[in-house]
């Protein structure tokens, strides 16, 4: 009998004890409600899924970044803290969400699974080339490194083999549960990579205008390039001088589509489409999903291809 079969022993018993002494639970939702799955915590969507398909029935996921809401500023609720403090697992980015990093330091060290721990991350200014005007992005970012590597499905992947090997640390009599659904999850990944391999190998274009660069990776396993209005802070308003630009190199390379993001407003996407008479998509950057967009990692990632493939004119 493993360690965590004695504590589930033990937990089911003293819960025997306490209903039949008439106590009441106080936090059915929180943290260890149910002892037989591993309480895991997302730090946002896209670990969301992963920790989702990878731990299946076994795991209970909590994402602390509600549908709607923007991530990069997430604050967390007392409420919050304790589900961080109480989980058996973190699962988090460092350095994308200042308050979970927080609250892991303080609540969780000894029981986070850090994503850049076993996919390293790729600098803010890599891949492409820079373009005129955007030294200022480069200012901005300094050597801040680009978060939003969920866009390339290979190293999405490859986060999902490392939590499988994780959570069968945690839970060693399922751990063999866990290898099989993160094999399952990795052949469906590699199918959307290849989709997309596929589907934007030959286009009249391939540069695309997004709202801020958060598709650094996208861009650089399929060989397009991004212009972003802003870096890679989302909420940041670029200036005058970059608008002009934009609109400048949106005109030389005859983009037809300017993107904008379902947790960001579209309005500077609109006025650069209304200025260089183009159409405006959302091109969705998957930091969360949106209240009423429905829909998983797969299919929104489906759909972002479709759109890029008509903006571009990939046959």
């Amino acid at each position: 009998m493993t360690t965590r079969t004695r504590l589930r022993a033990l937990t089911t018993a003293a819960t025997a004890l306490l209903v039949l002494a008439g106590a009441t639970a106080c936090s059915a939702d929180g943290a260890g409600a149910d002892p037989d799955r591993v309480d895991v915590v997302a730090a946002f969507y896209p670990l969301q899924f992963v920790a989702e398909r990878v731990g299946g029935d076994a795991v209970t996921v909590t994402n602390l970044a509600k549908p709607g809401a923007e991530p990069h500023d997430l604050e967390l609720n007392p409420r919050q803290v304790g589900q961080v403090s109480e989980a058996e697992l973190v699962f988090y980015l460092k350095g994308f969400q200042p308050a979970v990093d927080e609250a892991v330091a303080q609540n969780a060290a000894d029981r986070a699974f850090d994503v850049t721990s076993v996919a390293p991350l790729r600098a803010a200014s890599a891949g492409g080339h820079r373009h005129e005007g955007e030294a200022g992005h480069a200012e901005e970012e300094g050597d801040a490194k680009d978060p939003h590597l969920w866009l390339d499905p290979t190293r999405l992947a490859t986060v999902a083999d490392r939590l499988a090997e994780r959570l069968g640390t945690l839970d060693p009599d399922r751990a063999a549960d866990y290898t099989t659904r993160s094999r399952a999850l990795r052949g469906e990944l590699e199918k959307l990579d290849a989709e997309y391999t596929a589907g934007l190998e030959t286009c009249q274009r391939r540069e695309i205008v997004v709202s801020h660069t958060a598709f650094g990776y996208l861009t650089e396993r399929y060989r397009l390039e991004q212009v972003g209005l802003t870096g890679l802070t989302p909420d940041t308003e670029p200036s005058p001088q970059r608008l002009a630009e934009v609109t400048r190199e949106a005109r030389e390379h005859g983009a037809t589509t300017i993107f904008f993001e379902t947790l960001v407003s579209p309005k500077v996407a609109e006025t650069i489409a209304a200025e260089v008479g183009a159409k405006t998509a959302v091109l969705d950057p998957l930091e969360g999903l949106s209240v009423d967009g429905g829909g998983d990692y797969l299919s929104v990632m489906r759909t972002n291809l479709t759109t890029l493939r008509t903006a571009l004119g990939c046959s």
